[in-house]
């Protein structure tokens, strides 16, 4: 009798699970016929135009690498190398009225901080109040934009 039982058990859930969908996705059961918007052709290979191309020299640097040496100032000064250094552009009159009209002058220079400070009082007032109690323990807060 109790192979029966175990018998008949065993059944029911082969078909239960076999009924569910997600089970079925789960496990591979349902056919996937191929996506035929991802099937692209490739253009052919084309030769340049051009067949006066210099070959590379062994060794020689690429000409559009920089130098460790010009590397080096841009990490640490943080500009650009002196060969790339291109002056601004002078403010043309119709920009000038742009940042005129816009009162740029006008701006406050601790913008950041202002907006932070009210992003952080967004964020305390919207955090429930559970996760307030207990201290947020084990989440991660994100710092304000």
């Amino acid at each position: 009798m109790k192979n029966v039982t175990l018998s008949l058990f065993l059944a029911f859930v082969a078909l239960t699970l076999a009924a569910c969908e997600k089970t079925k996705e789960q496990f591979d059961f349902s056919k996937k016929p191929p996506d035929e918007f991802a099937v692209t052709t490739r253009a052919p290979l084309e030769m340049p135009p051009d067949y006066n191309l210099r070959p590379p020299r062994p060794g020689a640097q690429r000409p559009q690498e920089e130098t460790p040496i010009q590397e080096a100032k841009q990490a640490v000064f943080g500009m650009e190398s002196t060969e790339k250094k291109v002056e601004a552009e002078p403010m043309t009159g119709g920009e000038a009225i742009l940042l005129q009209k816009s009162n740029v002058a006008d701006i406050d220079p601790n913008i950041r901080d202002k907006v932070d400070q009210e992003t952080a009082e967004i964020v305390k007032k919207e955090t429930p109040t559970v996760d307030r109690l207990l201290g947020k323990v084990g989440k991660k807060v994100d710092a304000p934009a």
